[in-house]
């Protein structure tokens, strides 16, 4: 497995992306690391950190899209840019995965460019795992496609309900429409003919019909579909609501057990992991004739390492060839 990182994308870049890439092909010998970057300073951070680099390589490019650029106007400018080349790499066949935590924008403006899509595929979409009270589900899509159409949500819960299956382990996930209300007829034009359309094609079976934004947490279904306008939306409050809460009641129970400070610590941190988005490393980009993860612009070097991970994982469950072959067969069912 050969995967570009964009190691210059990232708040924190390059330090954090280096040192993921040394930790992920220490304990993952099928995987190969290209640095795409600035070729100096990202010898100069292997260099820093003492290794012989075995199995990284570096990759020169030529500029960096910032965090608040705009994407396509950035993408003009500084045509081999990081993320550029990670995605020029990947349609070449040099790598078989782009992972980055730079500007998002520009990471799925840079792939939408090459059209490097799955055969059968009108539009990728960006996939989170999200915790629930029932385990966890995806929510697809939270940012790449903020104006989809019908046919594009239908495929959003194929797409998500086979990453479920293979990376979740959820046998028979149940897919939801993420919609203003549970009611038939609910929504704009975009929501009532998606919920339309889902009822009546191959997912029927395991389409539960719209549910509301609180129905996500109570796990009402293991694959939430939206547009990415809406989706970006729900996953920002999320990341919001979760720090508050942490934040509240870590102050409330310290306050409360101040003789225990330490065994409320201990339990806060535990709790805390489970909804650290380091743990998962990052959202693939679904759709792709490839591999794309995209990672928290604060990405540590944990989180790069299992951004990593998670293109070996989705390589090994054929996460591609199944979404082709369930389009293909949904498109001669129709």
């Amino acid at each position: 497995m050969r995967v570009a990182l964009d190691a210059m994308g990232g708040d924190f870049a390059p330090a954090p992306n280096v040192q993921g890439a040394l930790q992920a092909v220490a304990c993952m010998e099928e995987l190969e690391v290209v640095l795409v970057g600035d070729r100096p300073i990202l010898e100069q951070a292997l260099t820093e950190a003492g290794s012989a680099a075995d199995r990284i390589s570096i990759e020169a490019s030529d500029g960096v899209v910032g965090m608040h650029e705009k994407p396509t106007v950035a993408l003009r400018e500084k045509p081999d840019c990081s993320i550029a080349r990670c995605w020029k790499l990947m349609a070449g066949g040099d790598v078989d995965a782009v992972v980055s935590a730079g500007n998002t924008g520009a990471v799925v403006a840079a792939g939408l460019r090459t059209r490097l899509f799955l055969k059968g595929v009108r539009r990728p979409g960006i996939a989170v795992t999200l915790p629930t009270m029932k385990g966890a589900s995806v929510l697809i899509d939270v940012g790449a496609n903020p104006d989809a159409r019908p046919d594009h949500l239908v495929q959003y819960g194929v797409m998500g309900s086979i990453y479920a299956r293979e990376i979740l382990g959820i046998e028979q996930p149940r897919i939801g429409l993420m919609n203003i209300g549970s009611e038939d007829g609910k929504g704009n034009d975009l929501y009532r003919e998606t919920h339309q359309r889902l009822a009546a094609s191959g997912l029927a079976d395991r389409y539960v019909g719209n549910v509301e934004g609180r129905g996500l947490y109570q796990g009402e279904a293991d694959v939430l579909v939206c547009e990415g306008f809406v989706g970006n939306i729900v996953l920002k409050v999320s990341e919001g609501m979760a720090a508050f809460m942490m934040q509240s009641v870590g102050e409330a129970l310290l306050a409360e057990l101040s003789d225990e400070r330490d065994r409320a610590g201990a339990v806060l941190q535990t709790v805390s992991r489970r909804y650290r988005y380091q743990e998962s490393g990052g959202a693939p980009l679904l759709g792709i004739d490839g591999t794309c993860i995209i990672c928290h612009g604060s990405s540590d070097a944990d989180s790069i390492r299992n951004a990593l991970r998670m293109t070996v994982d989705m390589d090994a469950h054929h996460i591609n060839s199944q979404i082709v072959e369930k389009l293909a067969a949904q498109t001669a069912d129709a």
